[in-house]
């Protein structure tokens, strides 16, 4: 089955150049599109996309209001991928803690757009681990440095837990912690969902930033 894919964006000549990029593979299918975060829930309920591609600055609803609508009220929510003008951004950073997938920059090459859309698909690996880390190094703040250290203390990761949990923060995909650790990928993916599990995160995004900002793996 393709991957089904939502483009939302206010400017069309975005959503025209994603959908071109998109619906050239074929195991990508762009199922809709909108102008704005204010249709996102609708039509992700009507459209029951795989990964909702959105952008993070819209005038009616951004892409982090979108986020948190989508995730509170849409059960079984998609994947969520902000594109984003600008890497370095506290709005991105914003829609990665309130529960957004990953980042795509406006500027990204087509093979980029592609394997970020795979990427977030699959669920197995952190797409671009360096520059989240860059981003939780920057605009972590006390309170979600508090709430972060108080999640991992009730965990109560294994030594191997924690040991995945670092090798994810680097962005290391499954098959990759099973190579590093001389593991079974099944053996990784039962330690994965364990750690999501305990740290209450809906995927590997969440964890690493909650890894971040408790200063259990340094983002510096």
């Amino acid at each position: 089955m393709p991957v089904r894919v939502l483009l939302v964006d206010d400017e069309p000549l975005v959503r025209a150049g994603l959908r071109a990029v998109l619906e050239a593979q074929p195991d990508i299918e762009v199922v809709g599109e909108a102008a704005d975060g204010a249709a996102v829930v609708p039509l992700v309920r009507t459209l029951r996309p795989d990964v909702v591609a959105m952008d993070v600055r819209m005038p009616l609803l951004d892409g982090i209001e979108a986020t948190r609508a989508l995730l509170r009220t849409v059960a079984d929510p998609p994947k969520i991928l902000v594109v984003t003008t600008f890497e370095n951004d506290e709005y991105v950073y914003e829609a990665l803690r309130a529960g957004a997938d990953g980042f795509l920059l406006k500027r990204a090459r087509p093979a980029e757009i592609v394997h970020a859309v795979r990427l977030i698909a699959e669920g197995d690996s952190l797409l671009f681990p360096a520059s989240v880390r860059q981003l939780a190094a920057e605009y972590g703040d006390d309170y979600g440095n508090r709430a972060a250290r108080a999640t991992v203390e009730r965990a109560r990761l294994t030594e191997r837990e924690g040991e995945v949990l670092r090798l994810m923060s680097r962005g290391l995909s499954n098959a990759e912690i099973a190579a590093r650790l001389v593991v079974g990928t099944e053996t990784v993916k039962s330690h994965v969902s364990a750690v999501l599990a305990k740290l209450g995160a809906r995927d590997r995004t969440q964890a690493v930033i909650t890894a971040y900002e408790s200063g259990f793996v340094a983002p510096g």
